[in-house]
């Protein structure tokens, strides 16, 4: 008992700077103070002294705000941080390692009994305001931004944002190397269409940009392919001639590009014309006379 005591507060100081020393983290931390009232009502829970268990869940949650249903199994070094308005419910199934941040759900979806809440993997970080919602698994090392919204099953390794939740990272799927796609090759199509993800990194939660990013990769393998299949066909046939395809020009797209920097579709160039129109009007022609 006393070694899974000292794991639980050795866990806050590991993932919270701000806790100093261990008596206040044994005095001022809910989250501690919630955890080990569910260890104790757990214990009851399973030798069926459900009432006994249900009190001091109840007890637990006047206390610190944070609700913990005793049928609910929490691993390791499982951390609340901050805490107020958690809430974890009775199937639900927490792994080793896991961090919940304040206001965090994981509720069901259904009022019928068995299995209706999810069950987070090992090392999984739940930002606050967060609501999973159902009898799905959150897979090892996942994140969950906060103020998501997740209903469906998450990978492991994924970063979850948005409502509804929807993965913005992958672990392994959709590295480079799992694609095989070169950096090299994916910068230079960048170049080509001028596209450089609005300024936003690889690593960034914007599915707008990832969607985008999706899109380049695909085009970078069709245009792989096609040079693939015109090296075959000029061997194949040696009459074969290899049209060159238009080159994109940073000039076929000044229109858009003024009214993305103007925020008014068409007032760049309408600007940049009346401007010339009136220079025009104004500007007397050139005298004949020495």
């Amino acid at each position: 008992m006393f070694q899974r005591l000292r794991e639980d507060i050795n866990s806050v100081f590991d993932r919270d700077p701000a806790a100093r020393n261990f008596l206040e983290v044994l005095t001022n931390y809910p989250g501690l103070h919630a955890l080990l009232a569910h260890r104790l009502g757990s214990w009851l829970w399973r030798r069926n002294l459900k009432w006994l268990a249900k009190t001091i869940s109840s007890l637990a949650r006047w206390l610190t705000g944070i609700e913990i249903h005793p049928g609910a199994h929490i691993g390791r070094r499982f951390f609340i941080d901050h805490g107020m308005g958690v809430v974890i419910g009775e199937t639900a199934e927490v792994g080793d390692d896991v961090t919940l941040y304040q206001g965090v759900t994981l509720g069901g979806t259904s009022w019928n009994k068995g299995k209706r809440h999810p069950t987070l993997g090992d090392g999984v970080i739940v930002g606050a305001g967060a609501k999973i919602l159902g009898p799905f698994t959150v897979g090892t090392g996942a994140k969950i931004g906060s103020n998501a919204v997740v209903t469906k099953e998450v990978p492991a390794g994924a970063t979850v944002v948005g409502i509804p939740g929807k993965i913005v990272k992958r672990a392994d799927p959709d590295s480079e190397e799992a694609l095989d796609i070169d950096p090299a090759r994916r910068e230079a199509i960048r170049e080509k269409f001028g596209f450089d993800a609005y300024g936003v990194s690889q690593d960034m939660p914007d599915p707008v940009a990832r969607s985008m990013q999706a899109m380049l990769d695909h085009m970078h393998a069709v245009d792989e392919r096609i040079e693939r299949m015109c090296s075959t066909l000029s061997k194949l046939d040696a009459s074969y001639r290899e049209s060159r395809l238009p080159e994109l020009r940073n000039e076929d797209f000044a229109e858009i590009l003024d009214e993305a920097d103007t925020g008014c579709p068409g007032v760049g160039n309408r600007s940049a014309t009346s401007t010339s129109a009136d220079d025009s009007v104004k500007t007397p022609p050139p005298s004949s006379k020495g």
